[in-house]
């Protein structure tokens, strides 16, 4: 398979959304932010590998705008977490740069 930035990081931000999601339910006992920030932080991921089998330029496109906005209800979902206070503002200072597509 060929080397893709986009995959990569998409991949690893997925993977540190699960790691979160595991101590949301774990240490804090959220079961109900923690499910949407890991439903729209691994769907972002899923879709850039999804759009690499896209049956056409316009589904590729598709996929990576849904990817984008999965992205940033993550972001969303990663600023309620913090201001809930079931996250700490350097755990989310860590995570949220991810969300922003300068990143």
């Amino acid at each position: 398979m060929k080397k893709s930035v986009v995959r990569d990081k998409s991949y690893t931000f997925a993977l540190r959304i699960v790691r979160l999601y595991q101590y949301l339910t774990g240490e804090k006992r959220e079961f109900v932010l923690a499910k949407q920030v890991l439903r729209s932080g691994t769907a972002t991921g899923a879709l850039v590998h999804e759009a690499e089998q896209a049956e056409s330029r316009a589904d590729f496109v598709h996929k990576l705008s849904i990817a984008l906005k999965e992205t940033h209800e993550t972001g969303y979902w990663l600023l309620l977490l913090k201001d809930a206070e079931y996250i700490t503002p350097g755990m989310f200072e860590s995570i949220d740069p991810d969300c922003s597509p300068r990143s």
